[in-house]
């Protein structure tokens, strides 16, 4: 669980998120959802520990970091796993090199054991004989798996996703979406997603929270989200022809 209480984050005098409140649950799919420039990724870069928090406190399950104490971020870092919205992977790298880059940097495995975690997490993301492929040969889908299965090979309590369907098409999209949230029960993980998708918010949003221009507007699930009578989120749920027809559909 993360829990964060009234945070605020300026650049050069201008307010990005102001006075943010929300607890991320564990082994939940929490979503951060909201317009281009509404401070998403902003939030997702203090929880991260990348932006120190102007005002207000952020725990990591009941604990607050002492950010002046090397080995308390170090061991948090560790514990953190991460899908950037372009998977981030390296070019140079093979798939398997790419999964067992953060073992590298951050444990003692035998490279033996090495190989063997990340052909574990090759296997639970459903990737075959890949192993030896470089990013280059494999289509967008597929980097999006090896991104997650990089985010896990150290079993972090939270995994953080930026944009995880950008550039997929809708069916791998929900094939992400579902492989996330598996993940997500299967390993008690808090996860935190920051999206416009609203497919993504329909299928997989457990908790969600609603940001305009840097403030926390609306809070719910993606049963609630449909039935709210907030104006600014049904303008931004509302927005694709699809879920017009939804709305519409729910009325008769």
């Amino acid at each position: 669980m993360i829990e964060i209480n009234k945070i605020s984050k300026s650049f050069d005098n201008h307010k990005i998120i102001e006075d943010i409140s929300a607890t991320f649950d564990k082994g939940k799919t929490n979503l951060i959802i909201g317009q281009s420039g509404s401070g998403k990724t902003v939030l997702m870069k203090c929880l991260l520990g990348l932006h120190e928090v102007d005002k207000g406190d952020i725990l990591y399950d009941g604990k607050e970091f002492n950010k002046d104490e090397i080995s308390e971020v170090s061991d948090l870092r560790k514990q953190m796993g991460m899908v950037f919205q372009g998977s981030a992977l390296f070019d140079s790298m093979s798939v398997l090199d790419n999964i067992i880059f953060p073992l590298r940097m951050f444990s003692n495995m035998s490279q033996s054991k090495m190989i063997e975690r990340a052909r574990e997490v090759i296997h639970r993301v459903d990737l075959k004989d890949v192993d030896n492929k470089f990013p280059s040969e494999i289509s967008g889908g597929m980097k999006k798996r090896v991104a997650i299965a990089r985010a896990i090979v150290l079993n972090p309590k939270y995994l953080f996703c930026d944009e995880p369907n950008s550039g997929l098409d809708p069916k791998t999209a929900i094939i992400i979406d579902k492989l996330i949230q598996e993940i997500t029960v299967e390993y008690d993980i808090t996860t935190i997603i920051n999206t416009h998708d609203m497919n993504s918010v329909m299928e997989i949003g457990d908790k969600i929270i609603f940001l305009v221009e840097g403030k926390k507007i609306w809070e719910g699930n993606n049963e609630e989200i449909l039935n709210t009578d907030d104006k600014l989120i049904n303008d931004f749920v509302y927005s694709s022809e699809l879920f017009k027809k939804v709305k519409l559909s729910q009325k008769k």
